[in-house]
C-alpha cells in the first residue's frame, strides 16, 4: 500500500473557513498578481482561475489538461496537504508555453502570533497545541516549481506589515479571511480566557510599536512558471559560454586542480 503525503491540513475544516469568508483579499493580493500579469507582454485567450472549490478532499483539480494559457491561483495553496502534486497537476492544466501564476502565504506570516500563542500555552498549560499553520520557505517554493516541471520557474515575496490595536482585531481579520486554524492536529477545545490573556500580553511586550500597536507579519509568496515548449530561453550547456567570468570580474582564471602559488 503507497502512503500518500502526510494529512497536514482538514480539508473539511478549510471548505467551512472559507464559505463563512467575507474578504479574502485584505492584504491586497490580488493587486500583487494583476500587477504581476501586466508585465507579460501577451494575450491570453484561456484563462483558469483556481479557487478552494476547485480542489477536492484528494486535492485532484477539477480543470481539463492542457485547456488553458494563463492559470492564476488565488492565495490556497500554503493549505494544501500535497503542494509539490497539486503544482503538477496546474502544469498540465497548461497548453505549451502557459504561464502559471499564484499567490500563497509562507516566510514568517504570523510570527508574532505563533510565538504568542506557544508562549501563552507553555504558561497556562504546560504544553504546546499546533495553531498557526507553518508556511513555506520562498527558495524551497522556488525549488517545487522547478520539481513540478515548470520552466523559467520564478518565487519572490513580498512583506506586509499590519498594525492593530488589539489581537481580537487580527483574530477577526483572519477569521474575515478564512484564515483560522485549519491543522488537522490541532485541538477542538477552546482557549481559555488565562491562556488568550497570556497570549494577548506576550504579544504587547514583544510586538507592539511604541504607540502601543501591534505587528503582523504577512509574507506573500509569488509563484511564477512557464509550461515548457521549445521556443523557450534554454540554459547553455556546460562549456559553451563564449565569454569567461574570470575576464567580466577582472580576475584570474585558476582551472581545476590549478592552486595558486604561496606567498
Amino acid at each position: 500500500m503507497t502512503q500518500g503525503p502526510p494529512r497536514i491540513f482538514d480539508r473539511k475544516a478549510i471548505a467551512a473557513r472559507r464559505a463563512r469568508a467575507k474578504d479574502l483579499d485584505i492584504i491586497g493580493i490580488n493587486a500583487g498578481l494583476r500587477d504581476r500579469i501586466a508585465l507579460v507582454n501577451r494575450t491570453f485567450d484561456a484563462t483558469l482561475e483556481i479557487d478552494h472549490a476547485m480542489l477536492d478532499d484528494s486535492e485532484t483539480l477539477l480543470a481539463t489538461p492542457g485547456e488553458y494559457d494563463l492559470v492564476v491561483s488565488q492565495p490556497i495553496l500554503h493549505a494544501v496537504n500535497d503542494l509539490p502534486g497539486v503544482l503538477v497537476q496546474i502544469r498540465r492544466t497548461l497548453k505549451p508555453d502557459g504561464l502559471f501564476l499564484g499567490a500563497m502565504f509562507g516566510g514568517d506570516t504570523l510570527t508574532e502570533l505563533r510565538q504568542s500563542l506557544a508562549a501563552a500555552e507553555l504558561e497556562t498549560a504546560n504544553g504546546i497545541s499546533p495553531r498557526v499553520a507553518p508556511f513555506g520557505d520562498v527558495r524551497d517554493l522556488g525549488g517545487l516549481l522547478q520539481r513540478a516541471g515548470f520552466a523559467l520557474p520564478v518565487a519572490d515575496m513580498e512583506r506586509t506589515t499590519v498594525r492593530y490595536c488589539d489581537l481580537a482585531g487580527l483574530v477577526r481579520d483572519l477569521r474575515v479571511m478564512g484564515e483560522t486554524n485549519v491543522l488537522a492536529e490541532r485541538s477542538r477545545k477552546p482557549m481559555s480566557r488565562a491562556m488568550l490573556s497570556a497570549a494577548a500580553q506576550y504579544y504587547a511586550q514583544h510586538f507592539a510599536d511604541p504607540d502601543g500597536k501591534l505587528r503582523a507579519t504577512f509574507d506573500v509568496v509569488y509563484l511564477t512558471g512557464w509550461s515548457p515548449h521549445e521556443s523557450q530561453q534554454q540554459p547553455l550547456k556546460p562549456g559553451s559560454a563564449r565569454a569567461r567570468l574570470a575576464d567580466a570580474l577582472g580576475t584570474t582564471e585558476i582551472t581545476t586542480g590549478e592552486k595558486p602559488a604561496r606567498r
